[in-house]
């Protein structure tokens, strides 16, 4: 195997692996900022080692044995500077086992869903927990992370050291919440997967509108965490909506990148694999009072059973979002609403619904309220006015393929 083809298969085995090594070690020294650069010196070793070796049998476990070394002589020269050697003999006998290879069978999952819990703490912005996420648990690097979200790299450094540094400074403990706060934090972890998934899909910014490979890292997560928390409804919630919305990548853009919006897609390049998945999850989270994430899973879930546009149950998709509108109060769910309440009762009547909308400040900027208004002023004749909302929706959005597309819509509404 040559020197290039190692390497690649060291940054393949990495991205697999990160989390787990991360988590691995994170146990042992109790800080996610220290252990993911002692992570990163596996890494390095790997990448010095292998090439000169071979690829060890168990790549995955050759990273986690060096990692979990290194993190035991770390800890040993912390406490050598606190104790004498013989307290720190028995120091070490207590807390820290010297049997590595037993280490190595203990199941890690534990450490994982600590890590995702801390890694995903209130206490960072939505943006900051994402990027230190992608950086922990994803095994990307800075760079990749700037990329995926349109930033430049001493940005995503800055948040993922601050976000560090905040975690260490609060002394947030590396620990699965207990009852009392596990729903909240809960809710932080899978706003970070859906806000990581929901950036892949629809891109805010930059030239195209997908960004693939950030979709499926959130997917990647969604699947892990119904691994870790099997008995947590909005868990397989979020898994079932994420594999039914991915199941539709392939069919979303032309050969050329151009947008095609949802009833326009041919479905039979749907993913049924994915659809199916997501099917099954939902099943699995049908346990009580459906939360927001198991109600949107149900939404998607109706366009992904209709064989064609006109057999989606949009009744049943106008009815599911007044039900999140009163669960999770929003004004983008209540446009959504609308746009249910046109297909299934006529475009006035979700016209209705939307223009109420238009003076709410938390829809000023969202480009995709004049863009809806465009839709239903179309499909009522009144094409002046539908070309001014469409103009304006392209104004509004940072995503060229949804800019261009917008102003095709309104230039069609011309005479």
């Amino acid at each position: 195997m040559g020197e290039s083809e190692v390497r690649r298969t060291v940054e393949a085995v990495w991205r697999m692996e990160a989390g787990r090594v991360v988590a691995g070690i994170a146990a042992i020294v109790r800080d996610v900022g220290q252990a993911e650069e002692l992570a990163q010196d596996a890494l390095v070793a790997a990448l010095e080692q292998w090439p000169r070796d071979g690829v060890p049998a168990k790549p995955g476990a050759w990273l986690m044995t060096v990692g979990k070394r290194r993190a035991v002589d770390t800890v040993r020269r912390q406490q050598t500077q606190q104790r004498t050697l013989a307290e720190l003999g028995r120091d070490l006998d207590e807390q820290v086992s010297p049997d590595f290879d037993a280490r190595l069978d203990e199941p890690i999952e534990d450490d994982l869903l600590r890590l995702i819990f801390v890694a995903c703490h209130p206490l960072l912005s939505p943006i900051a927990r994402a990027a230190l996420t992608l950086r922990l648990l994803g095994g990307l690097t800075t760079g990749e992370i700037a990329r995926a979200f349109l930033t430049s790299e001493s940005t995503v450094g800055q948040r993922i050291t601050r976000a560090k540094q905040t975690l260490a400074d609060a002394r947030v403990p590396f620990e699965v919440p207990g009852r009392a706060e596990r729903t909240e934090r809960l809710d932080s972890v899978l706003e970070v997967v859906y806000l990581i998934f929901n950036e892949g899909y629809a891109a805010t910014a930059g030239d195209d509108w997908m960004r693939p490979a950030l979709s499926q890292e959130a997917l990647r997560l969604a699947r892990l965490l119904q691994g870790l928390m099997p008995d947590e409804p909005e868990v397989h919630g979020l898994a079932a909506l994420l594999e039914i919305q991915a199941s539709r990548t392939h069919a979303r853009t032309a050969p050329d990148g151009t947008p095609i919006l949802l009833n326009d897609q041919d479905r039979s390049r749907w993913d049924q694999l994915l659809i199916r998945r997501g099917l099954a999850a939902l099943d699995k989270a049908h346990t009580g009072q459906p939360g927001p994430y198991v109600l949107q899973a149900e939404i998607a879930a109706c366009h992904a059973r209709a064989r064609t546009p006109g057999e989606t149950d949009w009744a049943r998709i106008a009815t599911l979002y007044a039900e999140l509108a009163r669960l999770v109060p929003s004004p983008v769910v209540e446009l959504n609403r609308a746009v249910a309440v046109a297909q299934a009762d006529g475009p006035a009547a979700g016209l209705e619904l939307a223009r109420a909308l238009a003076d709410d400040p938390a829809l000023a900027t969202y480009h995709l309220l004049p863009s809806v208004l465009g839709d239903l002023l179309a499909k009522l004749g009144r094409h002046d006015e539908a070309r001014a909302e469409f103009e304006r929706a392209a104004a509004l959005t940072g995503n060229a393929r949804e800019r261009a597309l917008l102003l095709d819509r309104a230039a069609a509404c011309r005479p």
